[in-house]
């Protein structure tokens, strides 16, 4: 278990630290916080002591009862000095929330309060999530300073979109969730600072639009029954959520699923393929990527019965079945310049990779992901998928993770891919 020496800067984001220490504390770390002194108009140190059962700092002469030791930890004999103490002891430096002001002194290589005292000495990892007003996070300094930070080997986490502290105003400037920063976390431990981190290594959809399809579409046979597939929405769902927290501007078109909404994301709710289509149609021209993740059955009644079909004396029933529409082949044919198309394949048994090689090839997409369905615990209405990503020059196997997880990987292939089309291009 790590060692984490939280700072918490001034801003509403602050309260999701609290939350940061709560988790963290729950899968057995250890933590201790610094505040910076406007942290604490909006939380107090006794918040975060009660959840982190050690003493919070803020100010630079003020005496450390713990004299620098972690939970767990045994005190030395005398008392140190606290930057020094703290950041020795400490595996990981995580700055959440961290405000503009924040950013561009540890940029800078200020160290006026504690916290910036503490982040100059630290020589473990030291992971910065900013929060703040968009249009700060897009000012040129702001930017600057993140480039400087991530240069000199500080991971940066990008903001999510989303509503912001003003009434009435969204844009990218919010704090990525709790969980999200304690896998970023775990991911710089672990020695691989793009895993689990949003935004980790540059990797950021602000400025596009992109379009998801999730679940299962369902064609009539009659008013009450239908034909579908086990498909809940999980993986679309995953990715539409990932890539707004990413900074894009996400719509998802819906079939059937259950599943909450998150208030990021547009959503059109949609039941069969040839709803599904024409919501696609509508999207697609505006959008920048496209992932289609939906189920799309491949045949429907030819006629749809407009009461309960009875079962009455016979034996057998024949249902004559037509093809739906090749949703992503159509929306292909029609692509416009520097768009990305992604389609899904969920396959049982062998030869998936083969089939997704052929669909890639035939559909003229850019990616497809193939997930081998016939595994226990992954695929369908399951919290975790494994999956292969295919395009022209390679693949790349994601190994069982948890869905959010492996939509990571299909962004990270997602970016790549558009900076290999931009290079192309120029």
């Amino acid at each position: 278990m790590a060692r984490i020496l939280l700072g918490v800067c001034g801003g509403i984001a602050a309260y999701k630290a609290l939350e940061v220490v709560r988790l963290a504390t729950g899968a057995g770390h250890a933590v201790r916080v610094v505040q910076t002194p406007t942290s604490k108009r909006f939380v107090g140190a006794a918040s975060f002591a009660a959840l982190s059962g050690a003493p919070v700092l803020s100010g630079e002469f003020e005496r450390d009862p713990a004299r620098g030791a972690f939970p767990g930890q045994a005190a030395p004999a005398h008392d140190p000095l606290s930057h020094l103490e703290l950041v020795s002891r400490a595996d990981v430096v995580l700055v959440a929330p961290a405000s503009a002001n924040t950013v561009a002194k540890l940029a800078h290589g200020l160290a006026d309060n504690l916290l910036t005292s503490a982040a100059l000495a630290a020589t473990c990892p030291v992971v910065v999530a900013p929060a703040m007003n968009s249009r700060m996070w897009a000012h040129a300094a702001t930017r600057a300073n993140v480039a400087l930070l991530r240069e000199r080997g500080v991971t940066v986490l990008e903001p999510g979109a989303g509503r912001l502290a003003s009434e009435g105003e969204r844009g990218v400037g919010r704090l990525p969730e709790p969980a999200e920063l304690l896998a970023a976390v775990a991911g710089v431990l672990a020695g691989r600072p793009g895993e689990g981190a949003p935004g980790a290594a540059k990797r950021h959809l602000v400025g596009l639009r992109v379009l998801v399809t999730a679940g299962a579409t369902r064609e009539p046979i009659d008013a009450v029954r239908f034909i579908s597939n086990r498909s809940s929405g999980r993986m679309g769902f995953a990715l539409a959520e990932q890539a707004a927290a990413l900074g894009a501007d996400v719509v998802t078109v819906a079939a059937n699923v259950t599943l909450e909404r998150d208030a990021r994301v547009r959503y059109a709710e949609v039941e069969t393929a040839a709803e599904l289509l024409a919501a696609c149609e509508r999207e697609f021209p505006r959008c920048d990527v496209l992932l289609m993740a939906a189920a799309v059955v491949d045949f429907r009644p030819v006629r749809s019965a407009p009461g309960k079909l009875k079962k009455g004396d016979s034996e057998h029933q024949e249902l004559a079945l037509e093809r739906t529409p090749d949703v992503i082949a159509g929306l292909a044919g029609a692509r416009r310049p520097g768009q990305t198309l992604v389609g899904f394949a969920a396959e049982h048994g062998p030869g998936a990779l083969g089939y997704g090689r052929e669909k890639l090839s035939r559909k003229g997409l850019d990616a497809v992901v193939v997930n081998d369905v016939s595994g226990a615990g992954v695929g369908f209405d399951a919290p975790d998928n494994e999956v292969t990503i295919l395009t022209a020059d390679g693949e790349r196997h994601v190994p069982r993770a948890a869905k959010a997880e492996v939509a990571r990987a299909v962004l990270d292939e997602v970016v790549r891919l558009r900076d290999a089309q931009r290079v192309a291009a120029s």
